[in-house]
C-alpha cells in the first residue's frame, strides 16, 4: 500500500478530553464551529438522534465513548462487580443502539465494548477500547483513501452524495478520503455535490469542507445529477454508506440509489467507499435492514404543513449497480470478493 500520509486541516468531528466526550454540533454547520459537552448517556443518545453527530464512523466512535464514559463510577460509587459491570453495560449499550437502528457502527461499537468487559470489565478498560475504535477508524480512512486514490485521474469530474467526508468519521471521510489522499498529491480534479434533501448534509457539511480544504466543489441540487451526467460531466461517483449486507446491497443515505440507477444508464462506474466496521455479514441482504423514517417536519419546511410526509433516511441500493466497494484491504468487485477482503483481511 502507498504510504503516502493524507494531510488536512478540518475541524475535529469528536474530542475526548477530561473524561468526558465532545461532540462538533454538525446542525449548526457551516455558520457555527460549536462543541457540545456530553454529561449523560441520555445526551448522548440525543446527540446521535438528533444528527449532532452523524455519518456511520463517528456514530460508532461517539457511542463508545459515551458508553465508556457512562460506566465511570461516580466519586460515591466503588467499582461494580465483574457481573454487575457487565450487566451494567448491556443496558446502557441496548439503550445507546436505540438511537438510530439502520447505521451498523452504532452497534458494532457498542458491542466492541461488550467483548471487551468480558476479560477486562474496567472503566479504565472501555476507555482504552474506544480510543482503539477512534484510531483505527482513522487508519481506516487512510486506506480507504490510498486504496481509491488511482480512481480519480487528473482532470477528472467526480461526484458525490450526502456527507461520507471527514465530519463523518474521525478524519479524512471514507467517500472523500481518495479525494483527500489525490488532492495532497497535486491532483487536479473537480467535485460535484449533490445538496442531499430534506437535512442538506451535502449543501452544508461536503461542500464546505472540501471548500475548506481547496478542493474544486460545485454544489448541485439533488435533481441536477441526471443532467449533469447527460451532458459528459461526470467521470466517476463515489459515495459513503451505512452498511453493506453479506450479498454486497449497499444502504446509505436517501437518494443513492437514485444514483446508481443514472450510473447505471449513463455508464458512469458507481464506488462505494466501506470501513470493515460498516460491513454486516450477519444480515444476508439491504431488504432486511430496518430503515429509519424521520419526522415529516423535516420535509415540510413550514412549506406543506398539513399533508402527509413519507421519510426514510436511507434507502438500498442492489449489488448488481455497484461498480465496486473500496475498503482499508483494497477493492472488491462483487460480494464474495468483499466478504474475502474483510473477513480475511491480507494484512
Amino acid at each position: 500500500m502507498n504510504s503516502h500520509k493524507i494531510d488536512i486541516d478540518l475541524p475535529q468531528t469528536l474530542k475526548w478530553q477530561g473524561d468526558k466526550l465532545h461532540l462538533l454540533d454538525q446542525r449548526k454547520l457551516p455558520q457555527h464551529i460549536k462543541y457540545v459537552e456530553i454529561n449523560s448517556l441520555e445526551d448522548a443518545w440525543q446527540a446521535i438522534a438528533t444528527l449532532t453527530v452523524r455519518g456511520a464512523p463517528a456514530i460508532g466512535i461517539a457511542a463508545a465513548y459515551a458508553l465508556a464514559q457512562a460506566m465511570r463510577p461516580t466519586q460515591s460509587e466503588k467499582s461494580l462487580a465483574a457481573d454487575e459491570f457487565n450487566k451494567s453495560l448491556a443496558d446502557k449499550g441496548n439503550y445507546l443502539k436505540s438511537a438510530r437502528p439502520t447505521a451498523v457502527n452504532l452497534a458494532w461499537a457498542v458491542n466492541q465494548l461488550v467483548e471487551t468487559a468480558k476479560t477486562r470489565p474496567t472503566y479504565a478498560d472501555m476507555v482504552a477500547a474506544a480510543q482503539k475504535i477512534h484510531h483505527d477508524d482513522e487508519e481506516i480512512c487512510q486506506a480507504i483513501g490510498a486504496n481509491g486514490a488511482p480512481l480519480i485521474q487528473q482532470g477528472y469530474n467526480v461526484l458525490t452524495h450526502c456527507n461520507a467526508g471527514s465530519l463523518a468519521v474521525s478524519r479524512y471521510g471514507t467517500a472523500t478520503a481518495p479525494m483527500y489522499y489525490q488532492h495532497s498529491r497535486g491532483v487536479k480534479f473537480h467535485v460535484f455535490a449533490d445538496e442531499t434533501r430534506p437535512l442538506y448534509q451535502g449543501a452544508r457539511l461536503t461542500a464546505w469542507e472540501l471548500d475548506q480544504a481547496g478542493i474544486d466543489v460545485t454544489l448541485i441540487c439533488d435533481n441536477m445529477a441526471a443532467t449533469t451526467m447527460a451532458q459528459g460531466k461526470v467521470d466517476l461517483v463515489i459515495v459513503g454508506t451505512d452498511r453493506v449486507s453479506a450479498n454486497g446491497d449497499v444502504v446509505n443515505k436517501i437518494g443513492t440509489l437514485n444514483l446508481a440507477v443514472l450510473c447505471n444508464h449513463f455508464g458512469v462506474p458507481f464506488y462505494v467507499a466501506c470501513p470493515s466496521s460498516t460491513y454486516d455479514a450477519n444480515t444476508a441482504s439491504g431488504a432486511d435492514v430496518v430503515i429509519e423514517e424521520r419526522h415529516g417536519d423535516e420535509v415540510r419546511n413550514q412549506h406543506a404543513a398539513n399533508v402527509d410526509v413519507f421519510n426514510p433516511a436511507f434507502d438500498v441500493t442492489p449489488n448488481n449497480l455497484v461498480t465496486g466497494i473500496i475498503t482499508e484491504h483494497g477493492i472488491a468487485q462483487d460480494a464474495q470478493s468483499l466478504a474475502a477482503l474483510l473477513n480475511n483481511p491480507a494484512r
